[in-house]
């Protein structure tokens, strides 16, 4: 018998419907209300469908019917791999997903490229299909949180910037933590001190920050944690103006490798570097060690966050819960009760006193 050439005609909820004589809620329930069938006609359902390859509702058309898309998206201020990459970033990310998958929702990664133009940052927020965003820490002026704040959706920001009155946050205390970890070095004989930081503002720039682009930074937490560092002082009788500040746009070991370098060339009586982040200071432990450096008889290394591989090498760094903030950014943006509710919640740190840390030596680390 020869076979029909028209093409066999693609299922829909309708056509299985008419076929197992039920309505087509009944079809529709079976995949996204179980419940509400029996487990036999729920069987039946699903059977027919499998034998008549229907894979089930629309996704599209369900979202363009309930208008809502099923999703929360994330908005990093790097780039996608720097996502799966970065120690903080990963466990924060662990902690949105936790609370996403808790809610039966799903999760849209939009890498807020530092380089790209507001023309490109709102065609992709405006194409993301999403029923809220977090913002995980992006400058005060970005594009990409322009285009978030014009879609009028839930905003969780997680960080910074601080600014966005209608955005719920989810943040630590970056001055007051910082002060006190500069405090602790300071107790124990320091008074030349420098801070390697992260990027300061979204243009490209490496090497000591002069006053004014301190006083001008769009990330609110490397500035705030810079200031901690110059509370400190002042509360110790010491001058700010004597502290040296080396930014680095990539954030990265090797960053701050180089960054440890810079620091000391500049000033040659610092015996204690203070790092913004963690995985700065592990570079500027690698400097120490390929200089012939000893931490901490002649310098002293402090970091910021308490990552596994810092806690690992005893690293005296001030730990932070960055997945319990992501879980809790997840909540945020996710519950029913935050629709015209702004929201903050502070989440605490503690210093934690590693091996890295020590009296200032007699005579600062001499550097080729």
């Amino acid at each position: 018998m020869a076979r029909s050439s028209e093409p066999r005609r693609q299922a829909t909820l309708a056509s299985i419907a008419a076929e197992l004589k039920v309505s087509r809620t009944t079809v529709s329930n079976a995949y996204n209300r179980p419940d509400q069938l029996s487990p036999e006609l729920r069987e039946r359902v699903l059977q027919a469908a499998k034998r008549r390859g229907y894979a089930g509702p629309d996704p599209v058309a369900r979202s363009l019917r309930t208008r809502k898309a099923g999703a929360i998206g994330l908005l990093l201020t790097e780039a996608l791999s720097y996502s799966f990459r970065d120690p903080a970033a990963m466990s924060f990310l662990a902690g949105l997903a936790e609370s996403c998958e808790a809610a039966g929702q799903g999760l849209l990664l939009i890498p807020a490229g530092a380089e790209r133009d507001d023309v490109q940052a709102a065609a992709v927020v405006q194409q993301a299909g999403v029923d809220g965003f977090v913002v995980y820490s992006v400058a005060d002026d970005d594009p990409y949180l322009a285009a978030v704040r014009e879609r009028h959706l839930p905003i969780v920001v997680c960080d910074q910037p601080r600014n966005i009155p209608e955005a719920a946050l989810v943040a630590i205390d970056d001055r007051g933590a910082m002060k006190m970890l500069a405090a602790h070095l300071i107790s124990l004989g320091h008074e030349h001190l420098a801070v390697l930081c992260m990027r300061l503002g979204r243009d490209r720039r490496d090497g000591v920050v002069p006053p004014g682009r301190l006083a001008d930074s769009h990330f609110h937490v490397q500035r705030e944690r810079i200031a901690g560092v110059q509370a400190a002082m002042i509360d110790a009788g010491l001058d700010p103006d004597t502290l040296t500040v080396v930014e680095r746009f990539d954030h990265t070991v090797r960053s701050g490798h180089s960054a440890a370098a810079q620091a000391l060339q500049a000033n040659r009586e610092t015996t204690a570097l203070l790092c913004t982040t963690d995985v700065i200071a592990l570079g500027a432990l690698n400097f120490a060690r390929v200089s012939g450096i000893d931490v901490p008889s002649q310098l002293s290394v402090t970091g910021f966050d308490g990552i596994s591989d810092a806690i690992r090498e005893n690293l005296t760094t001030v730990r932070q819960d960055a997945e319990e903030k992501g879980r809790r950014a997840g909540k945020l943006v996710l519950s029913s009760s935050h629709s015209g509710i702004v929201a903050a919640e502070t989440l605490p740190t503690e210093l934690f006193r590693g091996r890295t840390a020590g009296p200032p030596p007699k005579q600062p680390p001499a550097i080729a």
